[in-house]
């Protein structure tokens, strides 16, 4: 099984926000694979990979990165593969990894998530791989209609709590 989507990361401390995404494309059975790369200690690395990954069939590519964040636009800048940037909480807030990530320049686009959003990023990369595949269009949909499920189940659930001036 070759991977379809890749998640990279500036350091193994980026896992258990980075997680959620690779439990996701587990469950949607998406073949993927997790690295740790860094545009700054291992330069040589992400270039490597940024070049090959078309080669090796990746799809996707989601990039988490913290602080400076150079992670996804330096890999961005080498391949035409689309990336999604996932900017880490590990300083100021994460605001600092967000802008670094968002404000690429023209003919270099990361699709960026919010701050920490693993799990919206591994969405987007199905999104993005079910736009010509009916079996991932197919569980896109499920999982969607999901959410459809747990917000009326949750609003059943609060229509039950009572208070003496709650009207509904």
């Amino acid at each position: 099984m070759k991977p379809l989507v890749s998640i990279i990361m500036g350091s193994t401390s980026d896992y258990p926000v980075m997680e959620k995404a690779a439990k996701f494309l587990d469950e949607m059975d998406i073949p993927f694979e997790v690295n740790a790369l860094s545009a700054h200690r291992t330069p040589e690395a992400v270039e490597s990979f940024a070049k090959n990954a078309k080669a090796n069939n990746i799809k996707v590519i989601i990039a988490a990165a913290g602080m400076a964040a150079h992670l996804p636009g330096v890999i961005a800048s080498m391949t035409s593969i689309p990336v999604i940037g996932v900017p880490i909480n590990a300083s100021l807030d994460g605001m600092d990894a967000l802008l670094a990530i968002v404000q690429m320049p023209p003919g270099i686009p990361v699709a960026t998530v919010g701050i920490n959003a693993s799990l919206n990023a591994a969405i987007l990369a199905l999104q993005i791989l079910a736009t010509d595949n009916q079996a991932y269009q197919a569980k896109l949909t499920t999982y969607k209609e999901g959410l459809k499920d747990k917000i009326t189940q949750a609003n059943r659930e609060l229509s039950e709590i009572k208070f003496k001036n709650k009207t509904n």
